[in-house]
């Protein structure tokens, strides 16, 4: 029997393009991934100690306008963030003020104790390189082959706008889904009769 879908389903080509219906019925697939991320685990390099990582991270702290995240000897910020399972990352909003919001941002996947010494010992997973709309909330659309089973990102946010000292992030969000995974333990045997 044949069954016919309605729904687009996606299938990646090698080519890496899709069709408009498709891409647009991935986008609304994706989530907020906050929930997953594991808290015990996320660290930030060279945050201000008043301007913490929460501000822009964490739920209720970004949505406020006066809390930032701000880098404290120099502009740049190294960012560690753990997931509690697999994830499909799809897209990331990294929002901040004009001058001092982040510019170049390279994404790693799955590289843990990455310091600022050997950051540029791996090639990034992505590099981002943010306009005054994604500064605004315009969420940059990641390579979609690259992020397909991560366990955690590494945001290495290497230079801002204007060149400044400091480096303002207002709010990050990652957005994608998880990857489903079979729990053995739900499995019941089937009975031969």
């Amino acid at each position: 029997m044949f069954v016919s879908h309605k729904s687009p389903v996606f299938f990646p080509s090698f080519s890496g393009t899709m069709s408009a219906e498709s891409a647009s019925s991935v986008f609304r697939n994706q989530v907020d991934l906050l929930d997953f991320i594991d808290w015990t685990g996320v660290e930030c390099l060279n945050q201000n100690t008043s301007h913490p990582m929460p501000n822009a991270l964490k739920q209720g702290y970004r949505e406020d306008e006066g809390l930032n995240l701000e880098s404290d000897a120099d502009e740049q910020l190294l960012i560690y963030i753990p997931f509690t399972q697999v994830i499909k990352l799809h897209s990331i909003v990294i929002k901040g003020p004009e001058e001092e919001g982040p510019q170049t941002v390279k994404l790693y996947t799955n590289k843990e104790h990455m310091g600022f010494s050997n950051v540029s010992d791996y090639p990034p997973s992505d590099t981002l390189t943010l306009s005054p709309e994604n500064l605004q909330g315009k969420p940059v659309v990641l390579k979609y082959v690259k992020f397909q089973n991560v366990r955690s990102l590494t945001i290495f946010i290497e230079d801002n706008q204007s060149g400044s000292d400091i480096t303002k992030v207002q709010k990050i969000i990652l957005q994608g889904t998880t990857v489903e995974t079979t729990d053995m333990k739900g499995l019941k045997k089937i009975e031969e009769h």
